[in-house]
Order: structure tokens, then C-alpha cells, then sequence
């Protein structure tokens, strides 16, 4: 098998231009969101601290669950000896675990930029916290891809034009909407998943420590937004929704290993035969029951945020449902 090489760049560059609201009053004016901030406060945790790197990694079991790999239990997989699965599950496994690196990393900027162009002070302070919470995440999966996976792969495509548009782009909402409806709706289900069928015990405790941060940021969405959604003119909603829905459908459907199965040594031509066996996986009744557990908990908590942040308007239902095959219906609160 040929050896990984990535050619990761240092860095990338992103204009962005927003005016800092600096202001004079920091009283309390949102007692909902300064209870966030306390919680935040309290619940803080210690990346070198919390996790027992210690712990060796068992290589021959894996770092995730090998029935998330594209082809396992095909004829792909069944020609593979032990050595070239255990490989092909680290492979496998840096590249989507470097999709969350990426991903909080951003978050962290995105969140940097937030306490300066939120409006209110109780905002400014619970965003303070989750600018510690993404850069405590970015460490722990840096940490876990150099020090066990050994491997990182750049960011998807799809991953970075989420982040430079919500980065440049001067509206708090817009940043909001696109870290906290778009990109952590989909991290959050990922890091469930991976709190229960994670191969590598510190890669299940890493993530449900994660989760409960998680769980704060989901609600500074559902704090925030509302109030501002209701004040939108028409032409403001029409972009909202052509923005959720653009960059929805890049996130559920972007984010396909090539590189990492270049690295195993398959050709362009098999790869796309694996990108067409993902497919109908992906429709067939007998898949995973995780991946199906995954899709059902994204889509739920999906339809929720965007029913409580007042985004779920007609059009954009219609667009979910008609687009991006999301059923409204038995997601919506209270089915």
C-alpha cells in the first residue's frame, strides 16, 4: 500500500471586515443567557488533564467502528487481510477525525469574531466561554491525531467554504446560523455516534466530554436567534433560507474520504465505484444501524433548532423536505 502523504499548508487566509460593538453597560439584560453563562463557567474541563493519554491505543481494534467505512462488508473489504483493515480503519478514521479538528478550529475563530460583534453584553460574555470551549475541543483532536492516529488529513472542501463564508461574512446572525444550525448540528450527531461506538475508549470519553459543551452552544442559538429571525424583512429570510439550505446540503453531502482511500492504494476509477456503493448503502434497508441512528438524530435535532430559532418557515420546509429528503413531519416537536 502506498504510504499517506499530506502536504497540509500552514495556513489559509480569509478577508473578513465587521464593526466591533464595544459597549458601556454590562448589566444583566437576559437572565436565560446569563444562566448560560454561569453553566459555562462552572463546567469548564482541562484537555491535558481530564483524558488519560496515557492509555495505549489497541491498533488491531481501531479507532471507530469499521462498519462506518464505505466499504466495509464488501468485496473491497473481504479481499483486504488483517493488516490492510486495521490500516484502512486509521486512515478512515484521520480523515473524519480531522473534519472535526478543522471544524472546531473554525468554530474558535468564528466564535473570537461573535464576542465582538454581538449586540449584548450577556452574549458577549457566554461567547467569551465557547471561544475556551472550540479551542479546548481543537486541542483534544489535535492531541489525539498526532499523538495516536498519526495522521491529518486538510480540511474537506465543503468544510472550508462554510467556514470562510460565515468568517467573512459581517452579520452575527449569519455566523450563528451557519456554526450553530449548520456545522454543530451535524458535529453534535457525529459525536454522539462517536460517544457510543467508538473502538478507542478515550476517543468515546473525549467526545462525551465534548457533548456537554455542545450542549450550551445549542442554546445560545436558541437564545439568540428568535428575536432577530422575527425582525428579518422578507428579502433578509429569502437569504437566510438559501444560505441553510446551500450550506446544509454541502455538509450532508460533502464530506467523502478520496484521500483517504488514495492512501490505501485504490485508483480514481474504484473510488468512484465507492462513492457509488456509499449511495446505496445509504438507501438500502439493512444499513448500519448506527448510521441510521446518526441520520435520524441529525435530522431531529435539525428540525427542532430551526422550529425554535423561527427559521422553519414553508418555503424552507418545503426546500428540506423536496431537497435534502428530510422528512418535517416526524421531526418536528412533540412527534
Amino acid at each position: 500500500m502506498t504510504p499517506p502523504t499530506q502536504d497540509t499548508p500552514p495556513a489559509h487566509n480569509v478577508h473578513t471586515e465587521y464593526e466591533t460593538v464595544f459597549l458601556h453597560d454590562h448589566q444583566v439584560q437576559k437572565e436565560d443567557m446569563q444562566r448560560l453563562y454561569e453553566n459555562a463557567k462552572r463546567d469548564q474541563w482541562n484537555a491535558a488533564t481530564a483524558i488519560q493519554w496515557q492509555n495505549p491505543v489497541d491498533v488491531e481494534q481501531g479507532f471507530v467502528a469499521d462498519e462506518l467505512i464505505d466499504i466495509y462488508d464488501s468485496p473491497y473489504w473481504h479481499k483486504m487481510n488483517a493488516a490492510e483493515k486495521q490500516e484502512m480503519n486509521r486512515l478512515f478514521s484521520a480523515w473524519r477525525l480531522s473534519q472535526l479538528f478543522h471544524g472546531e478550529h473554525a468554530a474558535t475563530l468564528v466564535c473570537s469574531q461573535l464576542t465582538n460583534v454581538l449586540p449584548d453584553a450577556d452574549a458577549k460574555f457566554f461567547m467569551s466561554t465557547q471561544v475556551m470551549d472550540e479551542a479546548r475541543h481543537t486541542e483534544f483532536f489535535q492531541r489525539y491525531l498526532h499523538g495516536r492516529v498519526g495522521l491529518v488529513y486538510q480540511q474537506s472542501p465543503a468544510g472550508q467554504e462554510l467556514f470562510d463564508h460565515i468568517l467573512g461574512d459581517p452579520r452575527w446572525y449569519i455566523k450563528t446560523i451557519g456554526l450553530q444550525l449548520v456545522g454543530e448540528t451535524f458535529a453534535v450527531a457525529l459525536f454522539k455516534m462517536l460517544a457510543e461506538t467508538a473502538k478507542d475508549p478515550l476517543l468515546r470519553e473525549g467526545c462525551r466530554l465534548i457533548l456537554r459543551d455542545e450542549s450550551r452552544h445549542m442554546g445560545f442559538g436558541m437564545l439568540s436567534l428568535p428575536q432577530q429571525v422575527q425582525q428579518m424583512s422578507p428579502k433578509e429570510r429569502e437569504e437566510i433560507e438559501d444560505f441553510t439550505i446551500h450550506f446544509l446540503r454541502n455538509t450532508l453531502t460533502g464530506g467523502f474520504p478520496k484521500d483517504a482511500y488514495l492512501d490505501m492504494g485504490f485508483n480514481n476509477h474504484e473510488i468512484d465505484q465507492i462513492r457509488q456503493l456509499r449511495r446505496d448503502k445509504a438507501q438500502s434497508s439493512d444499513f448500519i444501524l448506527f448510521r441510521q441512528l446518526f441520520k435520524r438524530e441529525m435530522h431531529h435535532t435539525l428540525v427542532n433548532n430551526l422550529f425554535k430559532c423561527g427559521v422553519l418557515t414553508p418555503p424552507i420546509r418545503h426546500r428540506l423536505e423536496t431537497e435534502l429528503r428530510i422528512d418535517v413531519t416526524t421531526n418536528l416537536p412533540g412527534d
